[in-house]
């Protein structure tokens, strides 16, 4: 019966251990237009996210505990994936520079359970701020310590997946 119970539980932990550890699923990436005549971005605003993730554990001497903070903004993320990658910034939609202007929007997709924790999933939206018509969209998932650190990571796998794909 023990021994049953211990190999039950191995069984158990090996499943868990293996499911956690599955790859990301792959950014998908769709393009109705290229993005190469494109020069400047504006990123719609999004409020920071404050997530914290913590442990306790247990010695001879006491328990003890831990706790990580952590917060992103999405669009500073955006922003700066965008600048890094030679777009400008625009703080507001100017109509004299629409013919070379997308509209970035963000949101968030899906989740998905990955082994003991979870992915958040992110879509980035990318609109021509002339015709309003999407030229593409990024979608990919991250997973980190903290949801702060998922959507950080989708959306740089996104963005990659973007732009080093060309």
């Amino acid at each position: 019966m023990i021994k049953t119970f211990k190999l039950w539980f191995l069984v158990v932990c090996a499943t868990v251990m293996l499911g956690s550890c599955g790859a990301l699923k792959t950014p998908v990436i769709i393009k109705n237009a290229p993005i190469e005549g494109y020069r400047y971005v504006f990123v719609t605003p999004t409020k920071e996210l404050t997530s914290s993730a913590g442990g306790t554990y247990g010695g001879q001497y006491g328990v003890y505990g831990t706790t990580t903070t952590r917060s992103v903004n999405p669009s500073d993320v955006i922003s700066g994936e965008l600048i890094k990658r030679g777009f400008v910034v625009l703080p507001e939609l100017k109509s004299e520079l629409n013919n070379k202007t997308l509209i970035v929007n963000y949101g968030e997709s899906g989740r998905r359970n990955r082994g003991l924790g979870y992915t958040i999933e992110v879509t980035i939206q990318f609109i021509s701020a002339e015709s309003h018509e999407i030229v593409c969209t990024c979608t990919a998932e991250g997973q980190g310590e903290t949801e702060a650190d998922d959507i950080r990571h989708a959306i740089r796998r996104a963005l990659s997946g973007l732009f080093d794909n060309e």
